[in-house]
């Protein structure tokens, strides 16, 4: 059996340059500051993976079915509809910073807001924060 190899990997694309490629404003200024919120917890640069999402540090996982790959500690991408927010140790975690947040969607590891307009950006960071902790503690981590 051929081992899996994941498609979405840290690469040298332009962070600066798929921002700005996005074509709404107020879901530039949105990922803008996303960007500044991520990069305070983490501590890390920017860096992309694959085509669309922005990544902050880096872990890496092995599942019990054999595939392993590496993944940002969090990140974020501008999808069609929303701004997705992958909180790697699953955002359903955190009900309190949930409750504070404003209207949003969750997915497996993917929290999802239409923008940050109605959003308590002091409980999205604690949320982020804790995450990111959680992730460093429990994996191996950069």
């Amino acid at each position: 059996m051929a081992k899996y190899e994941p498609k979405t990997k840290p690469n040298d694309a332009s962070v600066e340059k798929y921002l700005a490629a996005i074509g709404d404003e107020t879901r530039r200024k949105d990922c803008a500051t996303l960007m500044r919120l991520m990069k305070r917890v983490t501590k890390s640069e920017p860096r992309m993976w694959g085509t669309s999402i922005v990544g902050y540090g880096q872990y890496h996982y092995a599942s019990k079915g054999g595939s392993e790959g590496d993944w940002p500690l969090v990140g974020f991408a501008s999808r069609k509809q929303d701004l997705t927010l992958y909180v790697m140790d699953g955002a359903d975690r955190y009900p309190k910073q949930l409750a504070k947040l404003g209207k949003h969607k969750l997915g497996k590891s993917c929290l999802y807001l239409k923008g940050l307009e109605n959003v308590d950006l002091a409980a999205l960071e604690d949320l982020l924060a804790q995450s990111v902790k959680n992730m460093r503690e429990r994996t191996a981590c950069s």
